[in-house]
C-alpha cells in the first residue's frame, strides 16, 4: 500500500493542499499511545471528510450508538473493518462510509492515506483515507443502531482554543480533546484530528495544561442523556 498523496496537491483547493502535500512526510511513530499491532489485529479504515461549508472547511464526524461496544457513544469518523472484497483502506473506508452516512461516493475524492495506527483496546489496525467532499451530498444517521447523528463540523470550531482541552479517562490514560456542539470528541478521533489541525496548518495556541475528568466533561457538553 502506498502511503501520502493520492493525487497532486496543486490540484486542489488552497485550504487542503499543504494537508494533503504533508501527507508524504508523515511519522507513525509519533503516536505513541498506540502500540505495535499483534497476529490477532484486525485492519480496518476511517474515512478522513473534509468539504467547505458555510464556515470554510469541515470535517464529517458521526457519534456512535449507545450499547456494548468499545467506542460505543463515542465521536469518530466514518469507517470500520475491512472485508476481503474491498478495494484496500481507500475501499473499505469509503464503503463504511456510505452504509454509516449515506454519503454520495460519487462526490468524494480520496486525496491521501495516512500511515496505519494500532488501537489496542479495540485490537485494530487503522489505516486513515483523507478525502475531498468535492459535491456534498446528503448525509444521515443510516442506521440507528450504529449511529446517533451525523454532522459537518468546521475545522475553525475545532481549531478554536476554547474548544481544545485534554481528558483524563478513569484508566489514567490521558490525551487530546474537542468540544463540539452536543458532542465531546477525545480518544482516537480525537488524536487525528490533532495531527490534521496541526498538519493542516489550521493550529491556534491552546492551552494543553487544561485537563477536565472525561465523564464529567462528557455530561456537560453532550445531550444523549437528555
Amino acid at each position: 500500500m502506498t502511503y501520502g498523496p493520492l493525487v497532486d496537491p496543486a490540484e486542489l483547493p488552497n485550504w487542503l493542499a499543504p494537508l494533503v502535500k504533508a501527507t508524504a512526510d508523515l511519522d507513525p511513530a509519533m503516536w505513541r499511545r498506540f502500540s505495535v499491532p499483534d497476529e490477532n489485529s484486525r485492519d480496518a479504515a476511517v474515512l478522513i471528510l473534509l468539504g467547505e461549508g458555510p464556515d470554510g472547511p469541515d470535517v464529517l464526524l458521526q457519534l456512535r450508538a449507545d450499547g456494548n461496544d468499545k467506542h460505543s457513544g463515542q465521536v469518530a469518523f466514518p469507517g470500520g473493518k475491512s472485508e476481503d472484497y474491498d478495494d484496500g483502506p481507500v475501499g473499505t473506508a469509503l464503503r463504511e462510509a456510505v452504509e454509516e452516512t449515506g454519503v454520495d461516493p460519487a462526490g468524494v475524492l480520496p486525496v491521501a492515506v495516512v500511515p496505519p495506527l494500532h488501537i489496542p483496546v479495540s485490537r485494530f489496525h487503522v489505516t486513515p483515507v483523507i478525502a475531498h467532499w468535492e459535491r456534498p451530498s446528503r448525509v444521515w444517521a443510516v442506521d440507528p443502531a450504529e449511529t446517533q447523528a451525523v454532522a459537518r463540523v468546521p475545522i475553525s470550531h475545532l481549531a478554536d482554543p476554547a474548544n481544545r482541552f485534554m481528558i483524563r479517562h478513569p484508566s489514567g490514560f490521558t490525551g487530546p480533546a474537542f468540544a463540539a456542539p452536543d458532542m465531546l470528541v477525545w480518544g482516537f478521533t480525537a488524536g487525528l484530528l490533532t495531527l490534521l489541525i496541526a498538519t493542516g496548518g489550521w493550529e491556534q495556541p491552546w492551552d494543553p495544561t487544561d485537563v477536565r475528568d472525561l465523564e464529567t466533561t462528557w455530561r456537560a457538553l453532550t445531550t444523549r442523556q437528555a
